[in-house]
């Protein structure tokens, strides 16, 4: 029975803590329009994400705030390399100022399909200021070293049509405190 206030029943105030967990394949739609209300971030399929979140689930996470969908990071083990590889952030500007993105970092490097990773990497566009501040502050908090160079160049692999993409290495170090770290 709830809490009353003089006349009022105190109600339970709705959660700001963002319940991770991995996907499946019923979040592909969902996953899919968070991606597209995401600006600047490429939009895929929604096949795609379906197959993400079906195929991936161990590398990828969704989190949800009151029920919804607010939250995604696809990534995957990088074949025949000690490295965790993030293809997207996306986080729903309901849900921003949370510190999620690095949450969802710190909770994917927990996982038994990431312990073998000594590196995290991305790609990043230069003008993407969203996504330089979130590795740059996920670095820091681990105790990280982060460095990039430019990796998918905008004329040799994008026929002028993308900006080129800058491969973004965090070496993770052997150990460190992910609870402290978020």
């Amino acid at each position: 029975m709830p809490e009353i206030i003089g006349d009022e029943p105190k109600s339970k105030p709705r959660t700001r803590a963002p319940r991770l967990r991995k996907p499946d394949a019923k979040d592909g739609a969902e996953i899919w329009a968070l991606v597209r209300d995401c600006k600047p971030l490429d939009e895929n399929s929604m096949y795609c994400n379906l197959i993400q979140a079906d195929h991936f689930r161990d590398t990828c996470v969704v989190a949800e705030l009151d029920g919804d969908v607010v939250g995604w990071i696809s990534g995957h083990m990088i074949p025949n390399e000690d490295a965790f590889f993030v293809w997207q952030v996306a986080v729903s500007p309901k849900a921003r100022g949370l510190g999620l993105g690095k949450k969802m970092l710190l909770h994917l490097l927990e996982r038994d399909a990431c312990a073998d990773a000594a590196e995290l990497k991305t790609t990043i566009t230069e003008d993407n200021d969203a996504s330089w501040a979130l590795f740059r502050s996920f670095a820091r908090a681990i105790g990280g070293e982060l460095t990039d160079e430019p990796h998918f160049d905008e004329e040799a692999h994008f026929d002028g049509r993308h900006d080129t993409e800058h491969m973004v290495t965090i070496t993770l170090p052997e150990e460190f405190d992910l609870k402290q770290a978020a």
